[in-house]
């Protein structure tokens, strides 16, 4: 039998109640991990719960929270700390789209929420995480950016800044790590068979794009002890190439 490369591990996933991070819990559960499922929607991560199960998976963690009401944040890292005594995985993955609009037409509430899920709420992660991954022997924490971080796409303002932001964070706490034993690093999924983007792009035939599934393969590596990695951004289909 082939060793599960992910073994005994204990791996927080956020957004995990579909689209790519059901399926990177599910990919992690596979590969022995054990999962805490969060998300705003109980009856979403429950069903993730119940296809890791079916597969033969150990039961998840559920902690459903609006990742928004920042003292959550607090108290998750509180109760990881006081029942399991350390983390040695974190998936920053939720995020929302928010408006696609002009610059100058963007509504302040929009801006806002944006901001505070897609990049507020990871510096709350690191902030209320830290000190459990660096209890981990290989501690690892992947965070999910994308193509739009880079400023040239038209009215992508609020999710293109949130996603700029969260590359320099993510970025900065990784060369503060460079003498621990924690990782942390960045992931583009492409575009990928999800309901956001069908959101952005409703023209687009979605047969044409990987599956939540066949992206999740990319982040195992990422996740397992032996990544070196550090601060690096790498795209999921290119990476998956290297390391099947």
């Amino acid at each position: 039998m082939t060793a599960r490369r992910l073994s005994g591990r204990l791996a927080l996933i956020t957004g995990a109640s579909r689209g790519i991070g059901a399926a990177v819990a599910k990919a992690f559960a596979r590969e022995g991990a054990h999962v805490i499922l969060t998300a705003r929607t109980q009856g979403g991560i429950e069903d993730v719960d119940d296809a890791i199960r079916s597969a033969g998976g150990a039961p998840a963690t559920l902690l459903p929270a609006d990742l928004t009401n920042f003292d959550v944040i607090d108290r998750i890292g509180a109760a990881i700390y006081e029942r399991f005594g350390r983390l040695d995985i974190l998936v920053g993955n939720a995020g929302i789209l928010g408006p696609l609009t002009p610059v100058a037409h963007i509504d302040s509430g929009d801006w806002d929420q944006v901001i505070a899920i897609n990049l507020t709420a990871c510096y709350r992660l690191i902030r209320s995480l830290d000190p459990l991954l660096r209890l981990s022997p290989t501690g690892r924490a992947i965070f999910v950016t994308s193509g739009a971080a880079d400023g040239r796409h038209a009215y992508w303002g609020p999710y293109a800044v949130s996603k700029g932001g969260l590359e320099v964070l993510v970025g900065t706490w990784a060369t503060e790590l460079a003498n621990t034993n924690v990782r942390a690093n960045l992931i583009n999924p492409g575009g990928t068979r999800t309901r956001m983007r069908a959101e952005a792009f409703p023209g687009e035939d979605p047969n044409l794009l990987p599956t939540p599934e066949e992206v999740a393969e990319a982040f195992v590596p990422l996740a397992e002890a032996g990544c070196t990695l550090n601060g690096a951004r790498v795209e999921a289909r290119e990476w998956l190439t290297q390391n099947r």
